[in-house]
């Protein structure tokens, strides 16, 4: 067991010693660099428009397209600012409305986008959707889909070393420190870690849409909106990916000033 340990800690050293995101400025979790990751993100992304019904032509769909190059052009400005101009070389920007009558919208690695149309009531206007829009983008500049799957590694891996720790015990004793290690790598690791994604695709999104020319303080109406949706029929914040509705606002209030900030010094990039 403490061999496993051992090469578990050295390798999580090595990793926050080397990888750092740009946009973020932290030393992340990361094993998969985005030359391994976008090629592979681009072609799930191809299929599922294959897929699926993507809506083309329509006021809605050329709205998604035109807040996204929106949020494209601000995502290009703030990283310019931050001295790291070169960081989206590699990214294939699209933007596509799909027919989906679930609530959802997402980005994936190397910016390829998608708005699914349940969510356009709740969005409601070009803030709202630059709200939903720069939340999913951030996602994507943070590097949060290869530290999910780096976060998810490290859990096999120690899901192995509790395995062959518990190699020589009976079947039962074996299935208890199994179903133990499930449920604390869960809830003391992977779901604080997908909850701290989330604030911080928050923040940055809202840093992106204010510096895209939308006022930061319209994505709280979105998201009370959101509230509203959800009836209350959430789950508690320490048994979600997400945080609280109620969390979320009140993190968003408190960085208002400071996205507008930034925002304000990224304007006189020129």
């Amino acid at each position: 067991m403490k061999k496993y340990v051992l090469v578990s800690l050295v390798t999580l050293g090595i990793v926050y010693s080397c990888a750092t995101n740009p946009i973020t400025g932290k030393k992340t979790l990361n094993f998969v660099p985005n030359n391994q990751l976008f090629p592979t993100a681009f072609q799930q992304y191809d299929t599922f428009l294959k897929e699926n019904k993507v809506i083309t032509g329509t006021a809605d769909a050329k709205k998604v397209e035109a807040i996204g190059f929106r949020i494209k052009a601000a995502a290009e400005k703030y990283l310019t600012y931050l001295g790291q101009g070169q960081y989206l070389v590699d990214y294939r920007w699209e933007y596509k409305l799909v027919d989906n009558k679930e609530v959802n919208a997402w980005c994936m690695p190397g910016g390829k986008i998608v708005v699914y149309s349940g969510i356009l009531p709740i969005t409601k206007d070009d803030a709202g959707l630059a709200t939903v829009m720069g939340h999913e983008v951030s996602h994507a500049l943070a590097d949060h889909g290869a530290q999910r799957m780096s976060a998810s590694q490290l859990q096999q891996l120690g899901a192995v070393g509790v395995a062959v720790a518990t190699g020589g015990k009976s079947e039962k004793t074996q299935q208890v420190w199994s179903q133990v290690y499930g449920l604390g790598s869960q809830g003391l690791g992977i779901l604080p870690f997908s909850r701290a994604h989330e604030t911080e695709a928050d923040k940055i999104g809202l840093v992106l849409m204010t510096i895209a020319g939308y006022n930061p303080e319209t994505s709280i109406a979105f998201w009370q909106r959101m509230s509203a949706q959800s009836n209350g029929q959430a789950p508690p914040e320490f048994m979600s990916t997400h945080p609280s509705d109620a969390t979320r606002i009140a993190n968003l209030q408190a960085y208002i000033p400071e996205a507008k900030a930034i925002a304000a010094k990224v304007g006189l990039i020129r």
